[in-house]
């Protein structure tokens, strides 16, 4: 593990494995590099490419600085492709696709942009359900509820309430309570979770996967992020849901990093 700090003085831990050109994986909401899809995905890419997983802010290893701005978490991530040599590919998966979009409006490092289902899903819905979801998931942290603010994300994101009780008495549930406030981070991230903006300032090549088996509104959520980048191809992704497989999606990552 190593660390770097970041403009604002947080300290972002992360791992480098493999050779090869750079390549730095973004997490999504509740995951950091020890827990969630990105240490798997690491190893199906490392023999081809140099793969940096790291702890976003408030998660795992690294530290925070408050108050949070999504620009703070763009600076992390531009100091991460920084120790990489200062040009990387940037893979992202669900929310932390937002942060990926905002950092490549932003930063010319990012040579190539790959994401794998950016939840926008005001683009093809009622946004009602969304914005009651922000106002809970801020109420509920204010308290100091992070175990209700985390199984209000579960529900948010479709969990049955039978298996959100289960895992409360889980082994791992004390640790997702650790991290809870970083929900408000995603949440922030994703706006009004519409594809924002500076997505049609991104003109580097990019990549929008999606999983077959997925809900609908997630695919369509996703079409719309890549009908926003200008350089995008969209990708369905057969026999995957949200929680894609690191050996379907590494093969291709492997083509579309590879053709850099």
């Amino acid at each position: 593990m190593f660390t770097v700090a970041s403009a604002d003085g947080t300290t972002i831990a992360y791992e480098r494995t493999g050779s090869g050109p750079p390549v730095v994986l973004v997490d999504g909401a509740m995951c950091d590099r020890a827990g969630g899809p990105m240490r798997p995905l690491a190893g199906v890419l490392r023999d081809s490419f140099t793969v940096f997983t790291y702890d976003r802010r408030g998660r795992g290893e690294s530290s925070d600085t408050l108050p949070y701005a999504v620009e703070r978490e763009v600076e992390d991530l531009q100091a991460v492709i920084g120790v990489a040599g200062g040009d990387a590919g940037v893979y992202a998966v669900s929310s932390g696709g937002a942060l990926a979009i905002a950092a490549a409006a932003v930063e010319p490092g990012i040579t190539r942009l790959a994401l794998f289902e950016p939840p926008y899903l005001a683009e093809v819905g009622d946004d009602a359900p969304l914005k009651a979801y922000t106002k809970d998931l801020g109420e509920l942290l204010a308290a100091g509820r992070r175990g209700d603010a985390v199984a209000r994300f579960m529900a948010h994101v479709g969990i049955p309430e039978q298996v959100i009780d289960g895992m409360r008495s889980g082994p791992g549930w004390s640790t997702m309570e650790a991290i809870a406030p970083t929900l408000a981070y995603d949440d922030a991230l994703l706006a009004d979770s519409r594809v924002p903006r500076e997505a049609g300032e991104v003109t580097v090549p990019a990549l929008v996967m999606t999983g077959g088996d997925s809900p609908e509104a997630l695919q369509q959520a996703a079409k719309a992020a890549a009908q926003a980048l200008p350089a995008a191809e969209f990708r369905i992704l057969p026999g995957q849901t949200h929680d894609a497989a690191p050996t379907a999606v590494g093969p291709v990552l492997l083509e579309f990093f590879g053709a850099a």
